[in-house]
């Protein structure tokens, strides 16, 4: 199984250019399923897995407790391996061919309140550069819907403020080019040439945002910074970093911004992805409806 394993990772890798994330997951998602065949289906190369086999550890998830939502990814996954195997002619068919993935309900994406967010973004105060840079950082999520993966893999060179823009890099390395609005770009030089050169101290560093010793900020920090800024602000929802992504494409649309527009803001392939936030505006202006309305 680990060799198979390693050709399709480096297939995914080099011909895919997946980004290392995304990877990971694969590798989480494989490494659980190779499990599974050593030990209850005493199986170790993945040419003999028949759909019978692949049903049952379905089922073994869900007896699990994973979701719905969960299995549907890992099938995707399992999906994409076997498949793999089959188009090099490692394997005679596919046992994932006929397989529906599992359904279930369209969990709406949670996000803040314009008020929320505005709240939010105050909240890093003082002169110092982590200010600075909290600042910048929260301003720049909100003003792009960047992924938090593509916020913190930003590079000087990907910076394009003579213009308005940054380049962004997201899943599959795809670059995009998103725009800045003028409160962004007067709060990120303000960190660039003050906050950052203090973070930086005598090192050298490309990264655009820096952690207190002077080195790239990871997406593990700065999901404690939003979650302590969420605190201080006073916001009473539990805070995490994408719900600003889902907040700016939201308040776009309701600000009459079109869907294609927003689409290719957030870098997502296909229009059926942005259209969950058109959702979640006709959720809210239900609410509204049913409380206010005489007849609601």
């Amino acid at each position: 199984m680990d060799q198979y394993l390693d050709y399709f990772f480096n297939f995914l890798a080099v011909e895919k250019g997946l980004s290392d994330n995304t990877l990971s997951a694969y590798a989480r998602d494989l490494a659980s399923y190779s499990k599974y065949l050593k030990k209850h289906e005493k199986i170790e190369n993945p040419a003999a897995v028949r759909q019978l086999m692949l049903l049952n550890y379905l089922t073994f998830l869900k007896n699990n407790g994973i979701s719905p939502r969960s299995r549907a990814r890992v099938l995707s996954t399992l999906r994409s391996f076997h498949r793999f195997l089959l188009q090099e002619k490692y394997a005679e068919q596919d046992p994932s061919a006929l397989i529906e993935a599992p359904r279930s309900l369209s969990v709406l994406p949670k996000l803040l309140s314009q008020k929320d967010v505005e709240r939010l973004l105050q909240s890093p105060v003082g002169t110092s550069p982590i200010a600075a840079r909290d600042r910048a950082l929260l301003e720049v999520l909100y003003a792009t819907g960047m992924r938090v993966s593509e916020l913190v893999g930003l590079r000087l060179g990907d910076l394009k403020l003579d213009i308005g823009c940054l380049n962004a890099f997201g899943k599959g390395s795809k670059q995009r080019l998103i725009p800045l609005g003028d409160v962004a770009i007067e709060i990120l030089n303000e960190y660039l040439q003050n906050g950052r050169l203090k973070l930086l101290k005598n090192l050298s560093s490309e990264e655009v945002f820096l952690n207190s010793r002077g080195k790239g900020l990871s997406r593990q920090g700065f999901w404690k910074i939003i979650k302590n800024h969420a605190i201080k602000a006073g916001i009473q929802q539990k805070v995490y970093p994408h719900m600003l992504r889902h907040s700016f494409a939201t308040h776009l649309l309701e600000n009459g911004a079109d869907l294609r527009s927003v689409q290719t803001m957030l870098g997502h392939a296909d229009i059926s992805t942005t259209q969950i936030y058109t959702h979640v505006i006709q959720e809210r202006l239900q609410k509204i409806h049913a409380q206010y309305h005489p007849r609601g």
